[in-house]
């Protein structure tokens, strides 16, 4: 083939474009320090480079997450840190409150800067940064703790993001902190009366003028120096009755008749105590005696907080049946104050001696029932304290000692229910019936029995009191797409509390049983006056809307209670029950409560003589501030476990994010020093061309020859 002038000079010139193009790509990324411009330079490097730059954007998003967490997290870890010194500082001043050689202007000092740090730890408990607040969840903008020490946060945390399906809380919500639950700790409980020893304080039982020493009863001593005597023989010996009503570990209720004789002492009747909460082969839990001649039940099983009890005595001096009885409400006309059986004021003398072991100061529900802290354990009113009224014992489930929602089920809580092996409710609360007294906020009665059926509950009106259910029986109706009685099995505590709603504001369904449309109407109606619900805690509760000091009262009970022949109440509502020492679950601000007055009343230990009632001592305050205190650690513990995940991420995000940018670089960034050393030689080849070009173009025919 004869190469021509033309063909030359094309592939000379495509020669000098494709050198150009590789001096303009050269250039340019020298320029622009990449090694591309668009896709279409590079597809493969284009393709990394995107992929990268996505990993580049979440690790930022993921490094500002971890910040902004840390902040939270790093703050409440200092916050916690002044909980800590600030609880010190309350044990130091409980454990100087708990020495007897304090005079009241002391423990009012003591008592005055408790309190002082009672208001420190809500100032604490509100602590907010950027107007958000630490410790209410995921409720930020709503201060966590009121000025009474109520909860008004939420339970929800929040997480920052720390890559795809990873999160990390770093928040500690209130409700964790202030109402948290520790699972290992085991419930303690003690009764409030203070127990003297009778035989020491009257060494002649037939002449109230020989007085000696009294002293505290002991576990060692005999029933007879317990509840007295007004003779000097025990043959025959008296026969005494205690009445103990209580709850077990697993929320089963029982009540039992004790009987003892003189002899007997009182290990006995805590053996005998024992026995009613299953101990046998193996305890589940422990009952003693404490220095204060009360009653002190300790669960053995942790995390349960449902033990609970409340006992009565009761002896017949003149040796007849007035003890020994089938229905409690017949010991109402004993005497409680043993003085006047040995030395009555106003003769004759009552023989019918009531031992009081738990006071409350709780009305009675019951019409003629006056002796209401020797006798009542669950037909007492709530307490009304302005417009609200509460009960004082929280609904908790079975299985996992939860506090009862609006949707729990009555079974999942109350006693008496059977199970089958999947755990589905078989029976248990058909023909059960709690009754609802009180009244309205017309400060009329009303009288009501809530009627627990299977075959669909209702309720129904005692109008005159008398006992007899006449007015009409109303069907309790469910939200189903068809509207019927509700079965005892899917009774609900919203549906409970709109019958208790009804009652106190006065308005019930226009026709019984009426129909779902009355019911949702008499529902709605009583709503506009006043709202029944669970409180945080799972107590109910009513809030009076109209007035600020409401007329309503309200008590809820078992039909069964008080009939020591029948079976235990499946439910209690307010009880005139044991005082909590431990309990799993916590309540931050209800507890300090608790430690500071007991210092404010110089109560040592409970006792009903003065002051609070209920207030359970400074030698209690001092383990259940430890429990406190116990509790909170842990929590700190696991704010600083989230500072140190967060701290460990935000490192690791930064390494990626180098290590990415270092990979993207090597990907897209130019290498000047190798781009120059190419610029160079791709200079030199195209000057080299160019000067054989030149040369070659000067060729003649006569330069050939």
């Amino acid at each position: 083939m004869r190469v021509t002038p033309s063909m030359y000079y094309k592939n000379v010139a495509a020669e000098g474009s494709r050198a150009n193009e590789r001096l303009f790509d050269v250039n340019k990324q020298i320029a622009s320090g990449l090694k591309i411009q668009y896709a279409s330079d590079n597809i493969g490097v284009f393709t990394d480079t995107m992929r990268l730059d996505n990993e580049l954007i979440t690790l930022n998003q993921v490094a500002k997450s971890v910040e902004s967490g840390y902040k939270t997290s790093d703050q409440t870890d200092i916050i916690l840190n002044e909980f800590d010194t600030s609880m010190n500082r309350m044990n130091t001043l409980l454990i100087q409150a708990a020495n007897g050689t304090n005079d009241s202007v002391s423990l009012d000092a003591i008592a005055a800067e408790l309190r002082g740090l009672e208001g420190h730890f809500i100032s604490l408990a509100n602590t907010s940064i950027n107007g958000q607040y630490l410790f209410s969840g995921s409720a930020v903008d709503t201060k966590p703790i009121s000025a009474d020490g109520k909860y008004k946060g939420n339970n929800i945390s929040m997480n920052a993001f720390l890559g795809s399906g990873v999160e990390q809380q770093y928040n500690l919500t209130g409700a964790d902190l202030f109402l948290g639950e520790e699972v290992l700790v085991k419930r303690e409980i003690t009764s409030n009366v203070v127990q003297t020893n009778l035989s020491s304080k009257y060494p002649d039982f037939t002449d109230a003028t020989v007085t000696g020493t009294p002293t505290t009863i002991s576990s060692s001593d005999t029933i007879r120096d317990l509840m007295g005597d007004t003779d000097n023989s025990i043959v025959p010996p008296n026969n005494h009755y205690f009445y103990l009503s209580g709850t077990q570990s697993d929320g089963t209720a029982f009540k039992k008749q004790i009987q003892m004789t003189d002899t007997n002492t009182i290990d006995d009747l805590l053996i005998a105590i024992g026995d009613e909460y299953g101990n046998g082969v193996v305890d589940v839990v422990n009952v003693s005696m404490n220095s204060s001649g009360q009653i002190v039940i300790e669960d053995k099983l942790k995390g349960s907080s449902k033990l609970d009890f409340h006992i009565v005595g009761a002896t017949d001096f003149s040796g007849g049946g007035a003890a020994n009885v089938n229905n409690i409400d017949s010991l109402d006309s004993g005497e409680t104050n043993f003085d006047e059986i040995i030395n009555p004021t106003v003769p004759p003398a009552n023989n019918l001696y009531v031992k009081e072991f738990v006071k409350s100061p709780y009305s009675s529900a019951i019409a003629g029932i006056t002796n209401i802290d020797a006798l009542l354990y669950d037909r007492t009113q709530f307490s009304v304290s302005g417009s609200t009224i509460s009960s004082n014992v929280s609904q908790i489930l079975k299985d996992d000692n939860a506090f009862a929602t609006n949707s729990t089920k009555l079974h999942e809580v109350f006693s008496g229910v059977t199970y089958d092996l999947d755990g589905t409710y078989t029976g248990g609360l058909d023909g059960k019936s709690l009754i609802l007294q009180g009244k309205t906020v017309s400060n009329t009665d009303y009288n009501v029995s809530i009627n627990l059926l299977d075959g669909g509950s209702t309720f129904s009106l005692d109008t005159d009191n008398d006992g007899n259910y006449d007015n009409g029986t109303y069907n309790i109706f469910n939200m189903d797409s068809t509207r019927v009685a509700t079965p005892a099995s899917e009774m609900t505590y919203r549906q409970l509390m709109d019958v208790v709603n009804m009652a106190v504001s006065g308005n019930f369904p226009a026709t019984a049983p009426g129909n779902d449309t009355q019911y949702d109407a008499a529902i709605m109606a009583s709503n506009n006056i006043g709202s029944t619900s669970l409180s945080s805690d799972g107590k109910i509760s009513f809030s009076d809307f109209n007035i600020a000091s409401t007329n309503a009262t309200i008590a809820i009970y078992d039909s069964n209670s008080g009939d020591f022949t029948t079976d235990a109440s499946v439910a209690t509502f307010n009880t005139n029950n044991a005082l909590t020492i431990r309990d799993p679950k916590t309540d931050f601000f209800k507890t300090l409560g608790e430690v500071i007055t007991s210092v404010e009343n110089y109560k040592f230990h409970p006792d009903t003589s003065s002051g609070d009632i209920r207030s359970i001592g400074i030698e209690n305050s001092i383990s259940k501030l430890n429990d406190l205190r116990d509790h909170v650690s842990k929590s700190h513990a696991q704010v600083g476990a989230q500072s140190n995940a967060l701290t460990f991420s935000l490192e690791r995000t930064q390494i990626l994010e180098i290590s990415t940018m270092s990979l993207r670089s090597s990907v897209i960034d130019t290498d000047l020093a190798e781009a120059s050393l190419q610029l160079t030689q791709l200079t030199n080849n195209y000057s080299a061309m160019l000067y054989t070009v030149g040369k070659v173009s000067q060729l003649s025919l006569v330069n050939y020859l």
